[in-house]
């Protein structure tokens, strides 16, 4: 199946999940659950057409520091939950005082530390599903895939890392396979593509350490390898995506049942 994005005039990489295939030859049910980049600044009709989609629920996934500088569109009728997810040094690296400071010692630490950007990105994959604190934030977010009723949306700031951590994490759980998982994190790419290399044209000859632009080139579009591997690792730890869900989640097997039930048709 191709995947793309819904047609809504300032949403960035937002999406229905609807159409993915999964277990039991069902598939995820479409206005259930949106994965989008962050909400700010949606003219009305945006607005409204996200309010017809029943959004009871919004889960944003971005800073503090990301939601001050753009605050999110409110939905009316929606109850917005904040759990801040934090997998590189995104918001530091781009809205810190001294950028010079910042941007050496970020270049410095990824060279001595990582070795490369991708090694750099790995790990922090890592972070999120791995970490105690994350973890705790998580589990709250499967609470609310397991309690809500209505059209979940949830995202972070341009809807590909955190957001496609949360979404292997979910897909796993409702039977969706890896190379299905794969193509629909990798959307985000295509999508975004335009986008991303209009920044990267402009960041070329900017008077910033090469170190540093490959880190910021590493963040800007998504790579098979780093979700592949994220998954590989948890599978390595826990036999299983959906038995990291089980046992790190702390998601019952009746609880699984309720969210196939409750997603997939």
């Amino acid at each position: 199946m191709r995947i793309e994005a819904l047609k809504l005039k300032n949403t960035k990489n937002m999406r229905d999940m609807g159409g993915i295939p999964a277990a039991d030859g069902r598939k995820i049910k479409s206005g259930k659950l949106i994965r989008s980049g962050r909400i700010c600044r949606l003219p009305e009709s945006a607005k409204t057409a996200l309010e017809n989609m029943r959004i009871d629920t919004v889960i944003d996934m971005r800073t503090p520091k990301e939601i001050e500088e753009h605050p999110p569109t409110l939905l009316d009728g929606a109850v917005y939950h904040y759990f801040p997810l934090t997998t590189t040094a995104t918001s530091e690296i781009l809205t810190g005082k001294s950028m010079a400071k910042i941007q050496f010692a970020q270049s410095k630490r990824i060279k001595n530390e990582f070795g490369t950007a991708e090694n750099y990105m790995n790990e922090m994959y890592k972070i999120i599903v791995f970490d105690p604190a994350s973890q705790e934030k998580l589990k709250k977010i499967f609470r609310l895939f397991i309690e809500e009723e209505n059209c979940i949306l949830f995202h972070c700031n341009s809807g590909t890392d955190r957001t496609g951590i949360v979404s292997m994490l979910l897909e796993s759980a409702l039977g969706v396979d890896k190379e299905t998982i794969v193509e629909d994190y990798m959307a985000s790419r295509r999508i975004q593509l335009r986008r991303r290399t209009l920044q990267r044209i402009f960041l070329v000859p900017a008077p910033v350490r090469l170190c540093f632009k490959k880190l910021l080139f590493a963040m800007m579009l998504p790579r098979p390898q780093y979700i592949i591997r994220l998954m590989e690792e948890i599978e390595r730890r826990y036999g299983s995506v959906a038995g990291y869900v089980e046992t790190v989640l702390e998601v019952t097997a009746e609880e699984m049942e309720i969210l196939k039930n409750k997603y997939l048709e």
